[in-house]
C-alpha cells in the first residue's frame, strides 16, 4: 500500500498572505489540525499546524526564556520567537521547508517519517508538485478498511489453531513468542527463531495439522551473536510488493 492510495486528494490549502485568524478558521471548519501552505504559482512552501497557535501573545503563553538561555541562544533565537507569537501572517509563524513524502513512498515509509520527524501530516508530492496529504488520520482509515476485510476465526480455525500450536511448542526448536493466527484454514506464523531448519521444522508441523490449507511464514531470524536479523522470505516479498 502506498502514499496515493491511502492520500487525501482534496488538500485543504492556504496562502502565505492570509491572516493567521483566516488560517486558524479554515482549521475549526474544516476538522483539521493542520494547513499545507502554497503560494500564488501552487507550490508548497511551509506547513501552518496546531503547534503554531501554542505560544501566541494573544492568550498570554509567550516563550519566557532565562536571562542565561538568552544569552546563550543570541539575539537571533528571541527575534525569531518575537516573530512567531506576535506575527499577523500565515508566512511569518508557519514552518518552512515540510517534510514530504513521494507518491509511490509506501506506509511503512510514511510512518518511518511521522516518527522520524515528529509530525501528524505529511503533504504527498509528485513530480514536484504537491497531489494530495497524508495523515494520522488516513493511516487509522486504511488499518480499519485492512481489518474490516479479514473474516473472524471460526471455530474450526480455533480448533486448528490450537494443533497447530501444539504441534510445535514441544519441540527445542520452537520459535519464541510463537504466534499463531488461523482464517479459514490459513496458517500465519509468527515469532523469532536463532537457527533458520526451525524455520522449514515449524511450517512442516503446521502443513501436517489436519484442517491446515496453506502456511505463510513470517517467522523472523535473529543472530544471537551479533543482534543481525531478518525477515521471513515472505514478509521481504510482501514489503516489496506493497
Amino acid at each position: 500500500m502506498r502514499a496515493h492510495q491511502i492520500m487525501t486528494r482534496q488538500v485543504v490549502t492556504v496562502s502565505p498572505d492570509a491572516s493567521i485568524v483566516d488560517a486558524a478558521n479554515i482549521m475549526l471548519s474544516q476538522h483539521v489540525s493542520g494547513l499545507p501552505v502554497v503560494n500564488a504559482a501552487g507550490e508548497l512552501i511551509g506547513i501552518i499546524s496546531e503547534g503554531d497557535f501554542i505560544r501566541r501573545a494573544e492568550i498570554g503563553t509567550e516563550r519566557k526564556r532565562g536571562r542565561w538561555l538568552r544569552l546563550l541562544l543570541g539575539p537571533g533565537q528571541s527575534a525569531s520567537d518575537f516573530v512567531h507569537e506576535h506575527g499577523r501572517k500565515v508566512g511569518e509563524i508557519m514552518t518552512t521547508h515540510p517534510h514530504t513524502v513521494n507518491a509511490e513512498a509506501t506506509v511503512a515509509e510514511i510512518v518511518k517519517a511521522m516518527e522520524k520527524h515528529h509530525v501528524k501530516r505529511l503533504p504527498v508530492m509528485q513530480d514536484g508538485r504537491m497531489v494530495g496529504i497524508v495523515t494520522r488520520k488516513n493511516l487509522l482509515q486504511a488499518v480499519a478498511n485492512l481489518a474490516r476485510d479479514v473474516p473472524a476465526p471460526s471455530e474450526a480455525d480455533d480448533k486448528i489453531r490450537g494443533r497447530v500450536t501444539a504441534a510445535i511448542e514441544h519441540n527445542d526448536w520452537r520459535p519464541f513468542g510463537l504466534s499463531v493466527i488461523v482464517r479459514d484454514g490459513v496458517v500465519h506464523l509468527s515469532g523469532v527463531i536463532t537457527e533458520e531448519r526451525s524455520r522449514k521444522a515449524a511450517i512442516v508441523a503446521a502443513e501436517n495439522v489436519c484442517g491446515v490449507k496453506e502456511v505463510h511464514d513470517h517467522l523472523c531470524w535473529v543472530d544471537t551473536m551479533s543482534g543481525f536479523y531478518l525477515n521471513s522470505p515472505e514478509d521481504d516479498q510482501m514489503s516489496k510488493a506493497i
